[in-house]
């Protein structure tokens, strides 16, 4: 039997602030616990069990410390939900009782620095499992098969990948439709954001070791200091999007980290720069990176770099395309989400100059339709506040982002869980 709407939204509602203390103990407990990028054992292990005692069969081990959840509920689609697991190298200044006191050492650092969950890892966690408690509570409405997906390594880019490769689409029921979402400061607590189409940028990184003859800094004229180079090629490199780029093309280019030298007086042999760029195409990227190498090289020539010393670049591998929203799945969440949120509580976004790894669970063979949606992790008297006066509130990345647990981790559970349910209703 069909069940109504209105009881259905009813019910889920209920069902939500049941399990919100469970799910807002697991959150902190993630929280206080983060794990960097290729580290989530421990995470992985929590994640793990919370979907056993959910009913979910649970394989680990998946491109790394992946998690993927199985829940067989009859015959009909399966829809696959992910939340991300890693941490960042960010010491937490928030001040909550629950804050992170983690350290480790980071292979580019000298010194140990702290870990946090600063992007919401830990309140996709939460939400997640508790979408899948309560699609196992609501297991006479739907009918198919749910792939709960815990994924490793999305700060570097990496996990998506990982996964795929390790077989998640074929050692699994593939997944007829994807599902993600992210919480999102800019949005009030509440409220959940969508788009049809492009939703967020590619993004691709290169480290640059621009190289120069090194020497006392009293003496300049008896070196070729990769210092002053570094320098010119950073100013210069602002210039490809001002100057090279269709203005109507979205591209952003940022020198994130510079790294040379040991001394005061001493002028070193090289000096590293970590560049970013961001892009809703295939053409302005191969741009953007076209332009890099030509200014790059241009500009070592010009300070008299022999050939031999001329900088090198290299592609870590942490790059993601554009995440694309299946236009027609996209609908059918939004109208589904309405449902039990209300049409002022579904808005549409703008596109995200941020980048995501979820994208390449869409981007396989077959392509799976895939819907990615920004939940609202902003107290609404706050985020007026901040409006009125012109300033921000902590972004995602902050080491003072402390987004209001409840409502954010109850109505994504509920958005995740409806979106669910309705795809796959029976």
């Amino acid at each position: 039997m069909m069940t109504r709407p209105d009881a259905l939204r009813e019910r889920i509602h209920t069902l939500a602030r049941q399990e919100y203390p469970m799910l807002e103990a697991l959150y902190r407990d993630l929280h206080a616990h983060p794990e960097l990028s290729g580290h989530e054992k421990a995470t992985a292990s929590r994640i793990g069990e919370e979907l056993r005692r959910s009913g979910l069969t649970v394989h680990t081990g998946i491109g790394g410390h992946g998690v993927v959840g199985v829940l067989a509920n009859g015959q009909g689609p399966t829809v696959m939900i992910r939340s991300d697991m890693d941490a960042l190298p960010v010491t937490e200044r928030t001040g909550l009782p629950y804050a992170s006191t983690v350290s480790v050492s980071v292979e580019t650092r000298a010194v140990k620095v702290g870990v946090m969950h600063a992007c919401g890892h830990d309140l996709h966690m939460a939400i997640m499992v508790g979408a899948v408690r309560l699609l196992s509570a609501l297991s006479d409405t739907w009918s198919g098969t749910l792939l709960a997906v815990g994924q490793p390594s999305e700060e570097t880019g990496s996990g998506a990948r990982a996964m795929v490769a390790d077989g998640i689409f074929t050692r699994f029921p593939g997944p007829d439709y994807a599902l993600a979402l992210h919480v999102d400061p800019n949005i009030p607590a509440g409220k959940i954001g969508y788009r049809p189409g492009i939703i967020s940028a590619g993004s691709t990184s290169l480290d640059v070791t621009v190289r120069g003859i090194g020497g006392h800094a009293a003496h300049p004229h008896q070196s070729i200091d990769p210092v002053v180079t570094a320098a010119r090629t950073i100013l210069a490199l602002q210039t490809i999007v001002s100057r090279e780029i269709d203005p109507r093309e979205m591209a952003v280019l940022t020198v994130g980290a510079v790294h040379g030298g040991t001394k005061h007086n001493a002028i070193p042999d090289e000096v590293v720069l970590r560049v970013n760029i961001r892009y809703n195409s295939d053409a302005t990227r191969d741009r953007m990176l076209a332009s890099i190498g030509r200014m790059v090289r241009g500009i070592a020539l010009s300070a008299g770099v022999p050939d031999d010393l001329m900088p090198l670049i290299r592609r870590p591998g942490d790059a993601t395309p554009p995440m694309e929203n299946d236009p027609v799945l996209t609908e059918r969440v939004r109208s589904i989400l309405i449902s039990v949120l209300g049409e002022e509580n579904v808005i549409l976004i703008p596109q995200l100059t941020g980048s995501e790894d979820f994208s390449v669970f869409g981007n396989g063979t077959p392509r799976v339709p895939i819907c990615y949606m920004r939940l609202g992790a902003a107290d609404p008297r706050e985020l007026e506040g901040s409006a009125k006066e012109g300033r921000d509130l902590p972004y995602l990345h902050s080491s003072r982002f402390a987004p209001p647990p409840d409502p954010t981790i109850r109505i994504g559970a509920i958005a995740m869980a409806a979106a669910v349910a309705g795809l796959l209703s029976r």
